[in-house]
């Protein structure tokens, strides 16, 4: 029932999704700018699935570039997130006043709550698009099969195994027993055999092997392993736990913080208390810029990737969409702040291949955040494929980011303009744009960026910098991004 549920309501989303870009065509006159942040980037790339089965092959296309112009991808947890089996398994309470056990129930209750469960990058399911318009119906199990590079791989491409638990010496109930029985539970049992640790890779979390290995010690593993198998493996749409591959969009722009501490692997073990606080978490592993370390701060062995995620999505996950990015590509590095481009780095044509990171020879001064611009130097006619990696951005303050909102701005701004030069905006130099942008130096008693911005009191300016405005209008500086 649930399942079912779950999946009218996700096509009364989908067929609301597809009047709303259809209204604002005709309202606008032109495409919309889509903007997906987190799990909503899950939300549309199931939208674009849906919406192949809804329209002709031949009217897909065509109704894609006339309906949206370009997407932002924020970070997206292409891979799926780790997070998710912390929360399934102990409770995550992102700041609530609840106990982590009732955060537990509260998150296993959710029938998109096992969205963002990490999975291989190696596995795959058949194409649905070419079953279903050659006459099958929608009622069909897919095929799921990963490469010989799952069977080589030790974690599934990911830096470490997603989870190592102790299951107890006891099975069944006296598991996860009732308040009543909790202190008898406590006192017996576990004395008469040692745990027995096991780990899990990215792809038995995400094909249920986890959840059946531990079914008969923990009550909501069997309930958890139907709604995967049910509403997500079995969807008959798309097996969201697999890897997306670049879709059919003209721009595309793939956006996410890199360089923070993020959590990449769990230890786990029994707790002596009933469910739902059956579980505790032991230890922790985190990738911190290319290295992996235990919560203890001892240097763990795994497959660490060049840098670490952004707090919440680990970085291969997030970076996953460089292999939407095509066999050359121009790096550029930049400030995040306004700058002058004595700062800026450039390497044109680097060459790419699919599958592989793309890790630039250059610098960064310990001080300095930076944004890392990976374009397409070659693309195919009308399309243009864009990575951004903020430094120090968090995941979920990335779309508050000042920096991140200006190159929004200027972008879309040169996408508009009728005499642009270049398939993206020039990273050169970035001045103020804006009044706010503006700010007293009292190292040299004027304002800062003496050539934009001037003193220029109004009444009400309380201090030094909100008297700094720009000397030219804001249409004035956008000319120099052309």
């Amino acid at each position: 029932m649930q399942s079912s549920q779950f999946h009218m309501t996700g096509v009364c989303l989908h067929q609301s999704l597809r009047l709303t870009f259809e209204t604002a065509l005709k309202l606008r006159g032109g495409p919309s700018i889509v903007f997906a942040h987190s799990l909503g980037n899950n939300v549309f790339r199931y939208f674009l699935e849906w919406l192949k089965l809804e329209i002709a092959p031949k009217e897909y296309g065509r109704w894609l570039d006339d309906h949206i112009h370009a997407y932002f991808a924020v970070g997206a947890p292409l891979l799926g997130a780790i997070e998710t089996v912390k929360a399934t398994l102990s409770g995550s309470t992102f700041g609530l006043p609840v106990s982590e056990g009732t955060a537990r129930l509260m998150f296993n209750t959710f029938g998109s709550s096992i969205w963002m469960l990490p999975f291989s990058k190696y596995c795959t399911t058949d194409n649905v698009y070419q079953r279903h318009f050659s006459g099958g119906n929608r009622k069909y199990h897919h095929a799921y099969h990963c490469d010989e590079h799952e069977l080589k791989s030790k974690y599934s491409g990911w830096p470490t195994n997603i989870i190592n638990i102790e299951v107890p010496s006891i099975r069944g109930n006296e598991v996860y027993p009732s308040v009543v029985e909790t202190a008898q539970t406590n006192l017996s049992g576990m004395e008469c055999g040692f745990p027995t640790q096991l780990s899990f890779s990215a792809r038995e979390v995400s094909d249920g092997t986890f959840f059946k290995a531990i079914k008969n010690y923990d009550p909501d593993s069997e309930r958890l392993f139907h709604l995967l198998k049910k509403s997500y493996h079995d969807d008959p749409i798309l097996n969201p736990l697999t890897p997306w591959e670049r879709p059919p969009l003209k721009n595309i722009f793939c956006i996410y913080g890199i360089d923070s501490k993020t959590e990449v692997g769990y230890y786990f073990a029994p707790s002596g208390k009933p469910y739902p606080d059956n579980w505790i978490i032991t230890d922790v592993i985190y990738e911190i810029e290319g290295s992996l370390y235990s919560r203890s701060g001892n240097l763990v062995e795994g497959n660490p990737g060049a840098t670490s995620g952004d707090e919440t999505v680990p970085y291969n996950s997030l970076s996953w969409c460089k292999n939407w990015l095509g066999p050359k590509v121009n790096i550029t590095r930049t400030p995040q702040s306004e700058h002058d481009g004595s700062d800026v780095q450039v390497h044109h044509n680097i060459e790419h291949q699919h599958g592989e990171d793309i890790i630039p020879n250059m610098t960064k001064l310990p001080t300095m955040k930076y944004i890392t611009y990976y374009e397409d130097s070659e693309s195919l006619p009308g399309t243009r494929t864009a990575v951004w990696e903020l430094d120090k951005a968090n995941h979920r303050n990335i779309v508050r980011s000042p920096a991140l909102m200006r190159e929004l701005w200027l972008e879309m701004w040169h996408d508009i303009h009728p005499d642009k030069k270049s398939n993206f905006v020039t990273k050169a130099k970035r001045g103020p744009l804006r009044d706010e942008d503006c700010y007293w130096d009292y190292g040299k008693a004027r304002c800062a960026w003496s050539e934009h911005c001037e003193y220029r009191y109004v009444f009400g300016d309380v201090h030094l910098g909100q008297s700094c405005r720009l000397k030219s209008s804001t249409s004035h500086l956008l000319s120099q991004y052309v």
